[in-house]
């Protein structure tokens, strides 16, 4: 079984039971458990963006909000996962 190729997939957002195509990268951490410079990401949609980003915000973890186009977490993610399928 080979992996997906990660060009064609499709990021959707990390709400609960949504399947919807992601828009915006939430950039995160939770200081008791990670150090300040680590960035977690949950991805939203429109219509989820708020709502994924008050829960971040209410436990002081939010750290910053992009389109996910302008994720850096993602285009890290993006370039690993380049790496790793060039070496197969």
């Amino acid at each position: 079984m080979s992996e997906p190729d990660p060009s064609a997939t499709t990021l959707v957002c990390s709400a609960r039971g949504c399947h919807a195509p992601a828009e915006w990268s939430l950039r995160w951490n939770n200081p008791r458990l990670h150090q300040p410079e680590r960035r977690k990401t949950w991805l939203a949609c429109d219509a989820h963006r708020g709502h994924l980003g008050d829960f971040l915000t209410a436990r002081g973890f939010l750290r910053e909000v992009a389109p996910l186009t302008e994720s850096p977490t993602l285009q890290e993610w993006t370039r690993t996962t380049e790496d790793l399928s060039r070496e197969r």
